[in-house]
Parts: structure tokens; C-alpha cells; sequence
């Protein structure tokens, strides 16, 4: 008999209040509850927060189901409206940039310009990451692969092993990504193989045998079809996967497992691997 006490998740609101897209509230909040067992924030989202009359609508839903308030607005007289309503009806804030930005101010020597959405300006940096998204987009899955003599990395792998949302998101980091499917059968482009250190970083993308199977079935099952097919076929895949793992090694190539990865735990040691190769040029 189990005598371990059952534990109820923990639920609460939790209102992220923007001037902008919500990105960093979205991320922060996300990193801090995942610090606690059994929390499911239920997230109230409110973005491009600019009038007063918006705010009037974000402190009625405020009101209507209290919890935590974090925010990110640059105008002080919404700041300041915002933060008395929540003093008002005991409900907790927190402005997730403040402590940052005071921070910058200090070492700096210079006060904030309090621009709203700063971060999402249309300057060069806005549009080094456009040009890297559409040179993903336009090289994913193997398409237009000559064109990918001019990315950055390129990624290798047998199919479901992230490939495409990690070049996505390297995209957003103004990476120019580009990705090609292991497919049994079906050689490389000759010219990969030929790719000197000067070229383009290649990365291949490692995953247990076991685990692929897992997420294949997965795959199938949503799609409604019959999971007992070849694609998650146990022998199948692991030979799959030992024909892909001897490919990387005979080419020396970069490898990173990604059998219990995230997406954004892969691309961060992608960038760490692109910033390596910076540091010996």
C-alpha cells in the first residue's frame, strides 16, 4: 500500500501587464514558477498596454480574480496608477525590469530613456534577425541546401529530433540556421561532407533510440495513425540512429544529445559552440 501523502497542485493568478509584446514577462514568470513543485499559475496575459483606459480594463480583471501582478510599463503615470490600485486591494507587483535597469543606470552613469518597447526598434539589429528568420525558413527540412554554404549552422539529425523549432529559434537570435533530414537510404548533398572549418558550423543532433521511439509513436498516435509502422519500429530506429551517430563521428562533427533537451536548452549550447568558434578565429 502507498503511504506517500498525495500533494494537490498549487493554483493562482497571474496578470503580466505590458507596454510591449510580453516576451520578457512571459519568460520570467514561466522561469520562476518552474522553481516550485506542484504550481500552475492560471496567466491572465495583457500586451501593447499604453492608454488609460486599457489599464482601466486590466485592473477590473485584476479585481476579478487577485493574484500576483508583473509588469512591464514605461509611462510613470500608468506605473504609478497601477501600483496604487494593487496597494489598494492588498495584491502583490512586481516590476521585473526595475531592479535591472537601476542596475545598468549605476555602472553607466546614465538614467533610462523610458522608451516603450525599446527593445523591438527598427534598427539593423531588428533587421539582422528578419534576414536570419527568412534564411531559416527558406533552408528548413533540407530545402535549397547549395543556399546553405551561407548559414551559420546546420543542423543533422534523423526526423522528430527538433530540428526545425531550434533553427527557429537560433533565427530569433540572429543566427542564420539551416537544417537537413537523416533519411535511411537518402545521401547528404556531397558538398556537406566537403564543408571546411571556415564554413558553416555543422552540429549533428543525437537521441537515444528509446526515446525516439517514445516521441514517434507520440507523433503517430496524434495524427491518428497506426503506431506500429516501420518509422517506430524499435530495430528500425536504433539502427536509424547508429547509422546517423557513426555519420557525425566519422566526420568529426560537433554532436549534442538531445534525448531530454528542450528547445532552448539545445540552442543555448549551440550558441555557446558558435561563440567557441568566434573566440579561436
Amino acid at each position: 500500500m502507498n503511504t506517500t501523502p498525495q500533494r494537490f497542485s498549487i493554483y493562482f493568478n497571474v496578470h503580466l501587464v505590458s507596454d510591449s509584446t510580453g516576451e520578457t514577462l512571459n519568460a520570467i514568470q514561466r522561469a520562476a514558477c518552474a522553481q516550485f513543485e506542484n504550481v500552475q499559475p492560471l496567466e491572465h496575459n495583457y500586451y501593447l498596454v499604453r492608454s488609460e483606459r486599457q489599464l482601466e480594463r486590466v485592473m477590473r480583471e485584476i479585481e476579478a480574480a487577485p493574484g500576483v501582478v508583473w509588469y512591464t510599463i514605461s509611462d510613470e503615470v500608468l506605473r504609478q496608477k497601477l501600483e496604487s490600485f494593487c496597494r489598494e486591494h492588498g495584491v502583490a507587483t512586481l516590476p521585473v525590469l526595475d531592479a535591472s535597469i537601476a542596475m545598468l543606470g549605476r555602472h553607466l552613469g546614465i538614467s533610462a530613456n523610458q522608451k516603450v518597447a525599446g527593445q523591438h526598434a527598427l534598427d539593423d539589429d531588428y533587421f539582422e534577425r528578419m534576414e536570419a528568420i527568412n534564411f531559416t525558413l527558406a533552408h528548413d527540412d533540407g530545402q535549397n541546401v547549395d543556399g546553405l554554404v551561407g548559414a551559420d549552422v546546420i543542423l543533422l539529425g534523423v526526423s522528430r529530433t527538433s530540428k526545425t523549432p531550434t533553427c527557429v529559434y537560433l533565427a530569433n537570435r540572429k543566427v542564420k540556421a539551416g537544417n537537413i533530414p537523416l533519411v535511411p537510404g537518402v545521401p547528404l548533398p556531397p558538398f556537406i561532407e566537403k564543408l571546411g572549418p571556415k564554413g558553416p558550423l555543422i552540429i549533428g543532433l543525437k537521441i537515444s533510440a528509446e526515446r525516439l521511439v517514445q516521441i514517434r509513436r507520440q507523433r503517430l498516435i496524434s495524427l491518428d495513425q497506426d503506431e506500429h509502422t516501420i518509422y517506430a519500429d524499435e530495430a528500425a530506429v536504433r539502427d536509424e540512429v547508429t547509422q546517423a551517430n557513426r555519420l557525425f563521428q566519422r566526420n568529426k562533427w560537433k554532436t549534442i544529445d538531445v534525448s531530454r533537451r528542450s528547445v532552448e536548452e539545445t540552442a543555448a549550447a549551440i550558441l555557446n559552440l558558435l561563440n567557441e568558434r568566434k573566440a579561436q578565429v
